[in-house]
């Protein structure tokens, strides 16, 4: 019987990625580092920051024969930090299907805490989880290894076994898998295009979750009880 839902972020609850792919992708051409979008995401998404950006110092050393300058971060951080402060949004129907869940739930983000929580306060969903936020800060290895979701259902509880894992990222699906989760792609966000089922299941993701609306049926059909799931209206 599953007990606990952990929810990635970026992606699923707040729409994010969306914003990240458009700065990001803008700001690599501006270093001579051009990428296809899919191969992108595919990639990248997912990933601490750490692990983003040095994955990328190796791409700017192996094509341009030196790595990203010094300013870059800093760069990217006021570029992104600009976007989400005017266009972030929730994914659409997340904070009602989030907030009418009765089991327990949390939230493990490889984003970094300040700005896990000020993405979340921005939507409206920082105090459906509090004190259940997980950041990315938290554990040495970050996904696709599985010590955030372990480190949350600990925080929770929960066996892994006993554990749903929504995600929109193969790195994420990846950790969820080897945390031993049941895990389910999340394809409602704005950056998920019609190949994105299909990569989060080869990823190994369970079942794949359109939007929020079925997202209802999902987990009342997993908990085997619908009045223990969500609150139904």
């Amino acid at each position: 019987m599953y007990a606990a839902v952990i929810f990635d972020c970026d992606g699923v609850l707040v729409d994010s990625e969306v914003l990240a792919l458009q700065v990001e992708l803008a700001t690599l051409t501006e270093f001579e580092l051009i990428y296809d979008s899919a191969e992108f995401k595919r990639r990248f998404m997912g990933m601490s920051d750490s692990a983003f950006f040095a994955a990328l110092d190796d791409d700017s050393l192996a094509r341009r024969g030196k790595p990203l300058p010094d300013h870059f971060a800093r760069l990217h951080a006021d570029r992104y930090g600009a976007a989400l402060r005017a266009r972030l949004t929730e994914v659409a129907g997340a904070r009602r299907a989030v907030g009418q869940c009765t089991i327990k739930k949390a939230v493990a983000s490889s984003s970094k805490t300040t700005m896990l929580r000020f993405k979340l306060e921005k939507v409206g969903l920082w105090e459906t989880f509090a004190p259940h936020v997980y950041s990315g800060d938290l554990v040495e290895r970050g996904k696709p290894a599985p010590d955030l979701f372990l480190y949350a259902a600990r925080e929770l509880g929960a066996k892994p076994s006993q554990c749903v894992v929504i995600e929109d990222s193969v790195n994420g699906v990846l950790a969820g898998r080897a945390a031993g989760m049941l895990v389910w792609g999340f394809v409602g966000g704005g950056h998920c295009s019609e190949a994105s089922g299909g990569e989060l299941t080869e990823a190994g993701a369970d079942r794949i979750v359109e939007d929020w609306s079925e997202f209802y049926a999902a987990l009342a059909q997993a908990l085997g009880e619908p009045s223990r799931a969500c609150k139904l209206e």
